[in-house]
């Protein structure tokens, strides 16, 4: 069971370079690394990630198309201005698209679902006790695939991993209240699965989503992130 886990956490597929470049630069756009107005040049991205300055231009590309990061002429990619209300907003529609998943999930996960999420759950407590922050963040994801997986809905799923994508997953685990947050939460979403209570397990998931959001959104303003004129209430 545990090597079926790590294979789920792991996934089956490389990630193109442009796609992990825009990931590395998202996160640190989201994160506060990079702050509205900073200029994105090639060269360091690509001596970070090691990799040649094609697929770092591919990927803040990528990012324009986004809003994440503006193409100025004559001067290169500048990071595009994120507002509070911006990361609800993707915080909102994640919460909405997982939320109807884990209610179809409800209706349709087999025994053997059930058995692997009970797994995850098992091994998520033992990467805490560990403090194995890679590992917490790699069961986070796949305690919410095999939900998804459950749902057996893949439009939706489609639609979720597009939402998904623009949100921060690699820090997660050093914001305050994150780690106890998932703690608390994924085992009474699983035990909901297991009674198959449609209603609970959506409105379980909805919060918890939404949940993440207010965290983050505390650990920005500390940062820094955002003026009080900026945030939103």
């Amino acid at each position: 069971m545990a090597d079926e886990v790590t294979a789920i956490s792991r996934g089956n597929h490389r990630t193109p370079l442009p796609e992990e470049v825009a990931t590395y630069v998202r996160e640190r756009i989201i994160s506060g690394e990079v702050r509205p107005g900073d200029f994105l040049r090639l060269e360091p991205i690509a001596e970070a990630m090691g990799i040649s300055n094609t697929p770092v231009r591919e990927g803040l590309l990528t990012l324009q198309s986004e809003g994440f990061v503006e193409l100025v002429p004559r001067r290169g990619f500048m990071a595009a201005a994120f507002t509070e209300q911006d990361l609800r907003d993707l915080f909102w529609t994640q919460a909405q698209l997982a939320s109807e998943l884990a209610a179809r999930a409800a209706k349709r996960i087999t025994p053997e679902q059930l058995e692997r999420l009970d797994a995850v759950l098992a091994e998520h407590e033992a990467a805490v006790d560990n403090d194995d922050a890679e590992r917490m963040a790699a069961l986070g994801h796949a305690f919410h695939r095999e939900i998804n997986l459950a749902a057996d809905s893949r439009r939706l799923t489609f639609l979720l991993a597009a939402a998904v994508k623009h949100l921060p997953n690699r820090f997660y685990a050093s914001i305050e209240g994150q780690v106890e947050g998932a703690r608390q939460d994924h085992p009474k979403i699983v035990e909901a699965l297991h009674r198959r209570d449609v209603r609970k397990v959506r409105s379980l998931m909805n919060q918890h989503i939404l949940a993440g959001a207010d965290r983050l959104v505390d650990e920005l303003s500390k940062r820094g992130l955002w003026s009080d004129e900026e945030s939103v209430s």
